[in-house]
């Protein structure tokens, strides 16, 4: 799920910010680790609840990312007050795409009709960044599971569609008969 046009502003402030020390590894790594204690139903009671007053979810950030640099801890009490915690999902993915963009890295999406274990995730990474004349760690890849590809991969790279699914072929090979 894209973020939000909030998230996207939140994450440019933070990209800029990071920028003017080079911590984008830092920031990025706390803002995930946030948006994986939001994952958890208890957290998202705490952080959620209008009951619930800022000064005890600033606390509770504080104690729950001792790791964050004052900076970064700041960027959530900001968020805190303005009751915009339920963001940081999306201000994280949106920090991580213009890190990635900052660096020359691609994600691709890539849908599977089964799941991808790690070797053959960096297999298709490694296909898919000689495919787009790139360097194998500039290809990040977010995968996704669809059986209705019956089998065979599909990428999205940007705009950029790769469909090499058997769904895919069947569909092309279709269309050739139905031209002929």
């Amino acid at each position: 799920m894209p973020a939000s046009a909030s998230a996207r502003r939140y994450a440019t402030a933070a990209f800029n910010v990071a920028s003017e020390t080079g911590d984008y590894d830092g920031w990025l790594s706390v803002l995930q680790e946030f948006a994986r204690i939001l994952r958890m139903p208890s957290a998202r009671t705490i952080f959620m609840s209008p009951a619930v007053p800022t000064s005890q979810k600033i606390a509770a950030v504080d104690q729950l990312l001792p790791q964050a640099t004052p900076v970064v801890r700041n960027f959530l009490h900001i968020l805190a007050n303005r009751d915009r915690l339920d963001e940081v999902p999306g201000i994280a993915d949106a920090l991580r795409d213009l890190i990635n963009d900052k660096r020359g890295v691609v994600t691709a999406e890539i849908t599977t009709a089964i799941p991808l274990d790690r070797d053959m995730e960096r297999l298709v990474a490694q296909r898919l960044a000689a495919h787009l004349g790139r360097e194998a760690d500039k290809v990040t890849i977010r995968s996704r599971v669809d059986p209705t590809i019956i089998g065979g991969v599909v990428a999205r790279v940007g705009d950029r569609l790769i469909d090499d699914s058997v769904r895919g072929r069947l569909e092309r090979l279709r269309r050739t008969l139905a031209g002929a």
